[in-house]
């Protein structure tokens, strides 16, 4: 029983911090979203747009992609997933050491290509949580091999888009109880 009460504790602690890290990625897309660079676009952005808004309005998605991310959005973003900062320097095709210059420079934005990579990355972690419900059981998941994808881990398949369409693609027929 008491197995069960620890795990139910760590549960609601995971979905506790879960909630609390996309409230500071809210309030970091509000900021970001009345930055003078992004309001000189000929796009009309509500102040109260949310991180999940942003990532449905692919029109939106597409403006920001241009303008590239700040490192400190980023940041935000990559709490918010389950990849490790090896991760992210695999998935962005950068060194950890690069990642470290960017997070020191003052205002450094990442480019478009860069950008779109973090922001499919936060989509596909927004589908992930929505099938499996937890940040623990999708990156098991991630990484765990699927006959469904030729045998390889999904967290493979990260690095570039097509193969990270297949990942979505998996993870969308899981979420239908399609399984092959």
């Amino acid at each position: 029983m008491s197995y069960i009460c620890r795990q139910m504790s760590k549960m609601k602690y995971s979905v506790k911090e879960q909630a609390h890290q996309l409230q500071q990625l809210n309030e970091a897309i509000a900021t970001y979203i009345r930055q003078p660079r992004l309001q000189r676009l000929n796009v009309q952005i509500p102040v109260d747009t949310t991180f999940d808004d942003i990532l449905a309005d692919k029109f939106l998605l597409v403006q920001i992609i241009r303008e590239g991310i700040p490192f400190s959005l980023f940041d935000l973003i990559k709490v918010s997933t389950p990849f490790t900062e090896s991760d992210w320097a695999s998935i962005l095709d950068l060194s950890s050491k690069s990642l470290h210059r960017y997070k020191a420079e003052n205002g450094f934005n990442f480019k478009p290509a860069h950008t779109e990579k973090i922001l499919e990355m936060a989509e596909l972690t927004k589908v992930g949580l929505g099938v499996f419900g937890t940040m623990d059981a999708f990156k098991r998941w991630l990484t765990t091999p699927s006959f469904a994808l030729g045998g390889m881990k999904p967290m493979e398949l990260l690095l570039d888009s097509f193969g990270k369409n297949l990942v979505l693609d998996e993870l969308i027929r899981v979420e239908h109880g399609i399984f092959v």
